[in-house]
């Protein structure tokens, strides 16, 4: 085959080379439309009671359940790799469980206790609590549960109420309600404002969906619900207009920031979400979009470093300001 003559050879159209910006690594990197970076991280964290417990999750390589003081020290490492914020998960032993969740207001409950000792070995690192009960419970709902199996929703909001003042009063930056009752934003908006708490932002789970994506993180909690599953109350995966609507009333009574979870498979979600509003969107990329990348990788049928970038750059295309992600410490390593 004869060469092709690069300086006569004419294309049809020749003011349409959009090749032209892909030519080098500099020209790409010049007209990138989005760009991750480490300030897009919010890294979730286990915490378990003890000292000097490092547990590795199974299902989730590289995850692990840690004790206070090795909790302190991976904050540390990940605030010096210029991760910002945190988003704390309890693992609660069973014998501290019960029907109602009162441990999740606990003044000297695990989270609270926690809380206070980060805030003051490390206070520049911003602390998101989750509320939500189903640690707490022995049904390993995210409700309260009537003698019928129904979840109550008023009754479980004044719970979740008690359980943000409480998580506030310990010095948390940001409460974050992932429980999908309605109306639950508003009194925990109203509730922090009466007890001074204004400066404690509301990190919304708005369009929280009822998604088999989750597993390893209930094995990680060891919270899986014990009967039935969440799907009267977190959202049905068929759904994307829903989505509008919860975000729209949740911005109505209070949100600071909104989020999409899961994200890999609602890129739409968020993309929709995003368009629909001005405050900042997050997008929790959780453990069984996690779980698939590492499984992947460790059979050697993908470039694992790769894909975690393509995926995580994809939620930002997709609208996403914030990223929470168990691969948070391993890209800020990747991006320095």
């Amino acid at each position: 085959m004869s060469p092709v003559n690069t300086t006569t050879d004419k294309p049809s159209n020749p003011f349409q080379r959009p090749r032209r910006l892909r030519r080098t690594a500099t020209l790409r990197r010049m007209v990138r439309e989005n760009t991750l970076t480490v300030n897009d991280l919010i890294y979730p964290m286990f915490v378990t009671e003890g000292e000097g417990q490092l547990v590795e999750i199974a299902s989730m390589p590289g995850c692990y359940r840690y004790s206070l003081d090795l909790l302190l020290k991976e904050i540390a490492e990940v605030s010096e790799l210029g991760i910002n914020a945190i988003a704390l998960f309890p693992v609660i032993p069973e014998n501290k469980k019960d029907d109602t969740g009162t441990q999740s207001y606990n003044p000297d409950g695990l989270v609270q206790q926690t809380v206070k000792a980060i805030k003051q070995a490390i206070p520049e690192i911003v602390v998101i609590t989750d509320v939500a009960l189903d640690p707490f419970t022995t049904h390993g709902h995210d409700g309260l549960v009537d003698e019928n199996g129904t979840i109550l929703n008023d009754p479980t909001v004044e719970v979740l109420v008690k359980m943000a003042l409480s998580q506030a009063a310990a010095g948390a930056d940001f409460v974050a309600p992932s429980d999908m009752m309605d109306g639950r934003i508003g009194a925990i908006r109203q509730a922090l404002d009466a007890e001074g708490y204004i400066n404690v932002g509301i990190l919304a789970y708005s369009a929280k969906y009822a998604s088999a994506y989750y597993g390893p993180f209930r094995d990680a909690l060891d919270s899986a619900p014990k009967f039935g599953d969440k799907k009267t109350y977190q959202m049905d995966a068929a759904n994307a207009r829903e989505a509008l609507k919860e975000i729209e009333l949740d911005i109505a009574e209070g949100a600071d920031i909104i989020m999409v979870k899961p994200a890999l498979a609602y890129l739409d979600i968020i993309c929709r979400v995003k368009e629909a509003t001005n405050l900042p969107v997050a997008a929790y990329n959780v453990s069984g979009e996690y779980a698939m990348i590492k499984a992947a990788a460790q059979m050697g049928w993908i470039d694992e470093k790769q894909v975690i970038l393509e995926s995580l750059t994809s939620m930002k295309r997709a609208g996403a300001d914030l990223i929470l992600t168990y691969f948070a410490k391993e890209v800020a390593l990747m991006l320095m």
